[in-house]
C-alpha cells in the first residue's frame, strides 16, 4: 500500500474523509484542543480557511489516510511563524504517514514564505508525535504544566516545539 500513498493538496472530494479523520482525533480527546466535531458545513469552512491542507491519499484505493492543516501562528511581526496540526486515521497509524505529512508540511510552509514552524500544544503523553518531531529536528521549547485538558477532565502537560525552515 505504501507505494500508492501520495501527499497532495486536498480536493473537494476529500472533505468527508478529512472530517471523519479529524473527528476521530477530536473524539479521542488526547491531542487536539477542539472539543466540537466538524460537520460538513463547518468542515468545509475550516479546511478552506487554512493556508494549506495536505492529505495522504491512497490513490489506488481512492481513500484518504491522513491530513494536515497549515496556517499562520500569529499576525503582523510574528506572521512568519506558522502552525500545523496532523491527523492520521486510526486504521492507518504506524505506517509512517504522519512523518510524510510533517515533511510535506515543512516544504509547503517554506513555499508559502513561512520561516518557522511552531507547535503550541503537543501533549506530553503523545510520545509518538514527540519522537517524530525530535527525529525531524524540532526543538522542544519547554513544558507548560497542566496546559491541556483531557477528555476525562484531567490535565496533562504540553510541550511546545519549533523548527527553523531556513538554514
Amino acid at each position: 500500500m505504501e507505494s500508492s500513498v501520495i501527499i497532495r493538496q486536498y480536493e473537494e472530494k476529500d472533505i468527508s474523509s478529512m472530517i471523519r479523520i479529524w473527528n476521530e482525533v477530536v473524539n479521542e480527546g488526547i491531542a487536539f484542543p477542539q472539543e466540537q466535531c466538524l460537520t460538513v458545513k463547518s468542515g468545509k469552512e475550516f479546511f478552506a480557511s487554512q493556508s494549506y491542507c495536505g492529505v495522504a491519499a491512497d490513490e489506488a484505493a481512492g481513500s484518504v489516510l491522513g491530513l494536515y492543516i497549515l496556517h499562520p501562528n500569529n499576525v503582523g511581526r510574528c506572521s512568519h511563524i506558522c502552525n500545523a496540526s496532523y491527523a492520521v486515521s486510526f486504521l492507518n497509524r504506524g505506517q509512517h504517514i504522519g512523518e510524510r505529512l510533517v515533511q510535506d508540511c515543512m516544504k509547503q510552509a517554506c513555499a508559502l514564505g513561512f520561516r518557522i514552524l511552531q507547535f503550541n500544544a503537543v501533549v506530553a503523553t503523545n510520545l509518538n508525535a514527540r519522537h517524530l518531531y525530535e527525529k525531524l529536528g524540532f526543538q522542544q521549547l519547554g513544558t507548560i504544566p497542566g496546559g491541556f485538558r483531557l477528555k476525562d477532565k484531567e490535565y496533562a502537560d504540553i510541550c511546545p516545539y519549533y523548527i527553523s525552515l531556513t538554514n
